[in-house]
């Protein structure tokens, strides 16, 4: 049974940091390229950042600069490092491994308030 586990969201003030992981069972990360989304409130899922499986990243405009995602092939995981975090950065980030269809983890509350 496939499993994707995110875990380290939270409530962090504007400005904070907060790291994302993504652990998975079930599968070999090194054969997906991998993603993170998130979904806010009222708001459709958008695309966060991506990396192939060379390690190639690109990112959603309003996150360059602040989120750099990364993988650990070994630990079967992949990281999500969010820096100046924003109130509009506030969301259920959910992490993706594959291309069309794909597997999803069940997502982590990232809120950021003073």
């Amino acid at each position: 049974q496939v499993q994707l586990v995110e875990s380290g969201g939270g409530l962090v003030q504007p400005g904070g940091s907060l790291r994302l992981s993504c652990v998975a069972s079930g599968i070999t990360l090194w054969f997906y390229n991998m993603g993170w989304y998130r979904q806010a409130p009222g708001k459709q899922r958008e695309l966060v950042a991506q990396i192939t499986r060379g390690g190639g990243a690109n990112y959603a405009d309003s996150v360059k600069g602040r989120f750099t995602i990364s993988r650990d092939n070994a630990k079967n995981t992949a990281f999500l490092q969010m820096n100046s975090l924003k109130p509009e950065d506030t969301a259920v980030y959910y992490c993706k491994a594959g291309d069309n269809g794909g597997y999803w983890g069940q997502g982590t509350q990232v809120t950021v308030s003073s």
